[in-house]
């Protein structure tokens, strides 16, 4: 942990509050630091100020004024000119030009076209080579994915930020503040014996008291993870079992799909983008719940014809060299990440569920792997969990902490800080795949 800090702050010259928070899985935070110097710093198409410039253009689709400000400062350092920052209309026309597709990419992926991407490669003296434009896509998809990251786990500013505070101890006696960030409770309280069952140490009265209130939720929300447990395994006895068919699987799929358009939270409202923000951006009332909203159709994009593995991966390497190996070991690091517990529980097998999340998020992005049956999905996550990867995921400017809280309650926040990693691989995955698709076509 020390050595990752260290080089953080000597690649940044600062040690952000994502990173204090990513550091709960060193492997994970290793690979995105590497993979975000090299974006940033290191040889590549793009010219270092156009780099933080994009970023700036990315955060802001989603309103995360976080993610501007870094790079508003990274910005200036590099030599960029101030006059950009006073609006898109400010920038050159090359970037300008870029806005569509950034636009596009944030909420609707499905629909570039390889005429999206005609468009920047023949725009004249305005003109994006592809080197260019695939550097440019990484880094769209990096910081799209990146917002999704810091409102879905809840990160402030710096202290030395506006909006910037410190770390504040709950008032509540007998908590240490270690206990809080790993998401342990007051032994006070609750206690789990050696037969899994959770034991009241006070007597429970029958009141409402705030007490006997919390202790409740503790039990409740303590059988939820062992309903969780007795589903996964049904799931791995009817795998066992019997396996669909394929038309089966491509109709549960469409239900996923159809319904995963649905999933909104109930006080999802309409956002006004600050003006600080917006100015970074163009048509601001653009987004997914618009499209998802009037029952318009998200076409099927079928891994088994295009996938990052055999065509997106080599495309990026070819390309712009190296970004790909490095794209394709953080994906592969989020995606297999394991410390097989759940909760309280040990020596747990959890790929079952985290192949659930992944294909989820991009089954609400259309893409189907024909060999997954999609009717697991509804086993294994329910609704709380699904309002919560759909809101970080498609409007992460709308995420809540009572989002954060009503989801997985027995589970440590480090569990959910790792949900959130798989979140943001497969949401950068799903934009990437779109996009890279489009450039082949265009290439083709």
């Amino acid at each position: 942990m020390h050595t990752l800090f260290a080089d953080s702050f000597a690649a940044l010259g600062r040690l952000d509050n994502i990173t204090l928070v990513m550091v709960f899985h060193p492997q994970y935070l290793e690979s995105f630091l590497k993979t975000q110097h090299y974006l940033l710093q290191m040889d590549g198409p793009l010219p270092l100020h156009y780099r933080h410039y994009i970023g700036i253009m990315a955060a802001a689709r989603h309103q995360c004024s976080y993610l501007v400000n870094l790079h508003v400062n990274d910005f200036l350092h590099v030599g960029g000119d101030p006059k950009w920052l006073n609006g898109l209309e400010n920038a050159p026309q090359k970037l300008q030009n870029l806005g569509e597709l950034n636009k596009v990419l944030a909420h609707r992926p499905w629909l570039i076209t390889k005429e999206h991407i005609e468009g920047l490669l023949k725009a004249e003296e305005h003109s994006w080579s592809l080197a260019e434009l695939v550097h440019a896509v990484v880094l769209l998809t990096h910081y799209h994915s990146l917002a999704s990251f810091t409102f879905g786990c809840g990160i402030s500013p710096e202290i030395h930020c506006d909006g910037g505070h410190t770390f504040r101890p709950p008032s509540v006696s007998n908590y240490c503040f270690c206990d809080i960030t790993n998401g342990n409770h007051s032994v006070d309280e609750m206690q789990v014996n050696s037969a899994g069952n959770v034991s009241k140490i006070h007597q429970v009265q029958r009141d409402t008291s705030p007490q006997n209130l919390y202790i409740q939720q503790v039990s409740d929300s303590f059988f939820e993870v062992e309903a969780l447990m007795e589903k996964m395994r049904q799931l791995q006895e009817c795998r066992d079992e019997e396996e669909a068919s394929q038309e089966e699987m491509a109709s549960r799929f469409e239900i996923e799909k159809r319904e995963s358009m649905f999933v909104f939270s109930s006080d999802d409202e309409e956002a006004t983008p600050a003006r600080d923000v917006s100015r970074h951006f163009e048509d601001t009332s653009y987004g997914y719940k618009d499209f998802s909203r009037h029952g318009m159709h998200v076409p099927t994009f079928r891994v088994q014809d295009y996938c990052w593995e055999d065509h997106g991966y080599s495309l990026v390497n070819r390309l712009y060299p190296d970004v790909g190996q490095l794209i394709d070991e953080k994906f592969h690091i989020a995606y297999n990440l394991t410390y097989n517990t759940m909760a309280m529980h040990k020596d747990v097998d959890t790929s079952m569920l985290r192949r659930a999340i992944w294909n989820y998020i991009h089954c609400m992005f259309g893409i189907r792997y024909d060999d997954y049956d999609y009717g697991e999905i509804n086993q294994l996550l329910d609704r709380s969990f699904k309002v919560y990867i759909k809101t970080v995921v498609c409007t992460p400017e709308k995420v809540t902490k009572r989002m954060y809280d009503s989801f997985w309650r027995q589970f440590k926040h480090s569990e959910k800080v790792h949900v959130n990693l798989l979140l943001i691989e497969a949401r950068m995955q799903a934009e990437l795949l779109y996009a890279l698709r489009a450039i082949t076509r265009y290439m083709t």
